[in-house]
């Protein structure tokens, strides 16, 4: 098969340049925050409309800070170092989930404690929609042609202009359908079917436990960071990255309550 090529920019407005990875980060946390609203009026969460506004802008805050920290010291470390005014340079890519998770963890603490209430209620509000944005953001990446997959010969492998003269992997479209499409689903299930919205900190430990597992399963397809490599020969760092996560999910799930009316 051949690469699509897509142009990375969506639009241009006189000398402001819009690319599809920032509309993808955008749309995300919108979504996040308007479905939030809706959790919060129907009442499916007990967090008050205010907290949810609050969260907006320091979650978007926590995303673009967390997910660049994150990934200049989880994959670029040693290059930053002798070029320190690149980190700031976020145009030009380089974002970690995991630091990303980190921020809006910080950004979810904060607001709680601002606001007197739970911070696995404020985080279950959240965690529905968060993979809607990890989808659209796996399909930015599949746009420019970056986080590529490993080499291989299935007939829907395809080349990509950074991965050599080679056929590999479209590993962004798996992980956005792993991690983005059929966990949306899942989450959805259980805020509106299994009604698990009653038990505080349980949606938020399915979507950690569901991210964590669908990350380790298609890091298998995905070709490893040359700078690092793998771990042992095995692991890819954004597996091991991927265990704690599916520990703290445990650990929210194992700890939820059935709320008692109260944020």
């Amino acid at each position: 098969m051949t690469f699509p090529e897509i142009d990375p920019v969506a639009f241009e407005l006189g000398p402001f340049v819009v690319r599809w990875y920032a509309l993808a980060y955008v749309a995300g946390v919108l979504a996040g925050w308007q479905h939030a609203a809706y959790l919060s009026r129907s009442g499916r969460v007990v967090i008050p409309l205010k907290a949810i506004d609050d969260l907006f802008l320091w979650a978007l805050l926590g995303i673009i800070l967390g997910g660049r920290l994150g990934y200049v010291v989880f994959y670029q470390g040693v290059y930053y170092l002798d070029e320190p005014l690149k980190i700031f340079a976020v145009w030009e890519g380089g974002m970690s989930f995991h630091g990303a998770l980190i921020g809006v963890g910080i950004a979810v603490a904060m607001v709680a404690r601002s606001n007197n209430i739970k911070v696995a209620a404020l985080a279950d509000s959240i965690a529905p929609m968060a993979p809607l944005g990890l989808m659209l953001g796996r399909l930015a990446n599949f746009i420019n042609g970056e986080l590529y997959g490993r080499v291989s010969e299935v007939y829907w492998s395809l080349p990509f202009s950074r991965g050599g003269d080679v056929n590999r992997h479209p590993s962004q479209l798996y992980e956005a359908f792993l991690e983005g499409f059929l966990l949306l689903v899942i989450m959805l299930w259980f805020t509106y079917v299994g009604n698990t919205h009653k038990k505080v900190g349980c949606l938020t430990g399915i979507f950690l436990i569901g991210y964590g597992c669908a990350r380790i399963f298609s890091e298998c397809f995905r070709e490893p960071d040359q700078q690092i490599g793998l771990f042992l020969g095995v692991a890819t760092l954004g597996q091991i990255l991927s265990i704690p996560i599916i520990v703290l999910g445990v650990v929210f799930v194992q700890n939820s309550k059935v709320r008692d009316g109260r944020a």
